[in-house]
Protein backbone atom coordinates (compact mmCIF):
# COMPACT_ATOMS: atom_id res chain seq x y z
CA UNK A 1 0.00 0.00 0.00
CA UNK A 2 3.22 2.21 0.72
CA UNK A 3 4.26 1.77 -2.73
CA UNK A 4 1.52 2.58 -4.08
CA UNK A 5 1.15 5.85 -2.38
CA UNK A 6 4.68 6.51 -2.96
CA UNK A 7 3.82 5.61 -6.91
CA UNK A 8 0.82 7.57 -7.16
CA UNK A 9 2.57 10.94 -5.25
CA UNK A 10 5.61 10.54 -7.70
CA UNK A 11 2.97 10.48 -11.16
CA UNK A 12 0.99 13.85 -9.90
CA UNK A 13 4.07 15.63 -8.95
CA UNK A 14 5.68 14.56 -12.42
CA UNK A 15 2.59 15.44 -14.60
CA UNK A 16 1.86 18.50 -12.61
CA UNK A 17 4.43 20.80 -12.44
CA UNK A 18 2.63 23.99 -12.78
CA UNK A 19 1.09 23.48 -9.48
CA UNK A 20 4.55 24.01 -7.78
CA UNK A 21 5.24 27.33 -9.73
CA UNK A 22 5.48 30.21 -7.70
CA UNK A 23 3.18 33.14 -8.04
CA UNK A 24 5.49 36.27 -9.25
CA UNK A 25 5.59 39.20 -6.57
CA UNK A 26 6.06 43.11 -7.60
CA UNK A 27 5.66 45.92 -5.37
CA UNK A 28 4.35 49.27 -5.82
CA UNK A 29 5.49 52.44 -3.19
CA UNK A 30 2.89 54.82 -2.42
CA UNK A 31 5.45 58.30 -1.35
CA UNK A 32 4.59 61.88 -1.94
CA UNK A 33 1.11 60.76 -2.81
CA UNK A 34 2.35 59.26 -6.13
CA UNK A 35 3.11 55.33 -6.93
CA UNK A 36 6.18 54.17 -7.65
CA UNK A 37 6.62 53.23 -10.04
CA UNK A 38 4.06 54.67 -12.38
CA UNK A 39 4.41 51.93 -14.77
CA UNK A 40 4.81 48.16 -13.77
CA UNK A 41 5.19 45.48 -16.50
CA UNK A 42 3.57 41.90 -15.25
CA UNK A 43 2.99 39.13 -17.03
CA UNK A 44 0.26 38.34 -18.90
CA UNK A 45 -1.86 34.89 -18.93
CA UNK A 46 -0.59 34.67 -15.05
CA UNK A 47 -1.61 35.21 -12.03
CA UNK A 48 0.86 37.67 -9.64
CA UNK A 49 0.93 38.97 -6.28
CA UNK A 50 1.08 42.75 -5.49
CA UNK A 51 2.49 44.17 -2.58
CA UNK A 52 1.77 48.27 -2.14
CA UNK A 53 3.75 49.99 0.44
CA UNK A 54 2.60 53.39 2.17
CA UNK A 55 5.40 55.54 3.08
CA UNK A 56 3.99 58.29 3.08
CA UNK A 57 1.80 60.01 6.95
CA UNK A 58 -1.96 59.43 5.65
CA UNK A 59 -3.70 56.21 4.60
CA UNK A 60 -4.27 56.27 0.61
CA UNK A 61 -6.56 53.52 -1.11
CA UNK A 62 -5.21 51.50 -3.83
CA UNK A 63 -8.32 51.41 -6.16
CA UNK A 64 -8.50 50.10 -9.90
CA UNK A 65 -12.09 49.34 -11.63
CA UNK A 66 -10.00 48.00 -14.51
CA UNK A 67 -8.56 45.54 -11.58
CA UNK A 68 -12.23 45.55 -9.87
CA UNK A 69 -9.77 46.01 -6.81
CA UNK A 70 -9.90 48.67 -3.58
CA UNK A 71 -7.77 48.93 -0.86
CA UNK A 72 -7.10 51.00 1.89
CA UNK A 73 -3.09 51.24 2.64
CA UNK A 74 -2.65 52.88 6.14
CA UNK A 75 0.21 54.99 6.64
CA UNK A 76 3.73 52.93 6.96
CA UNK A 77 1.63 49.63 6.40
CA UNK A 78 1.98 46.83 3.15
CA UNK A 79 -0.85 45.60 1.75
CA UNK A 80 -1.25 42.13 -0.24
CA UNK A 81 -3.33 41.98 -3.61
CA UNK A 82 -3.80 39.32 -6.01
CA UNK A 83 -4.55 39.81 -8.99
CA UNK A 84 -5.45 37.81 -12.64
CA UNK A 85 -4.51 36.21 -14.66
CA UNK A 86 -4.75 39.26 -16.57
CA UNK A 87 -4.94 39.37 -20.67
CA UNK A 88 -2.39 41.38 -22.74
CA UNK A 89 -3.12 45.39 -22.03
CA UNK A 90 -3.08 48.10 -19.62
CA UNK A 91 -4.89 48.17 -16.39
CA UNK A 92 -5.10 52.07 -14.69
CA UNK A 93 -5.30 52.45 -11.01
CA UNK A 94 -5.32 55.70 -8.45
CA UNK A 95 -4.76 56.36 -5.03
CA UNK A 96 -8.82 57.58 -4.13
CA UNK A 97 -7.62 59.85 -1.81
CA UNK A 98 -5.21 61.56 -4.07
CA UNK A 99 -6.46 60.73 -7.32
CA UNK A 100 -4.61 63.66 -9.00
CA UNK A 101 -1.37 62.95 -8.11
CA UNK A 102 -1.61 58.93 -7.45
CA UNK A 103 -1.63 57.32 -10.62
CA UNK A 104 -0.39 54.73 -12.48
CA UNK A 105 -0.69 51.88 -14.82
CA UNK A 106 -0.07 47.97 -14.91
CA UNK A 107 0.61 46.22 -18.43
CA UNK A 108 0.37 42.92 -19.19
CA UNK A 109 2.44 41.65 -21.51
Amino acid sequence: MRTLLLLTSLILASTAPGWAAETPTFTLTIQNHRFEPTELEVPAGQKIELHVINRDSTAEEFESTDLHREKVVPAGKEITLFVGPLRPGRYEFFGDFNPKTARGVIVAR
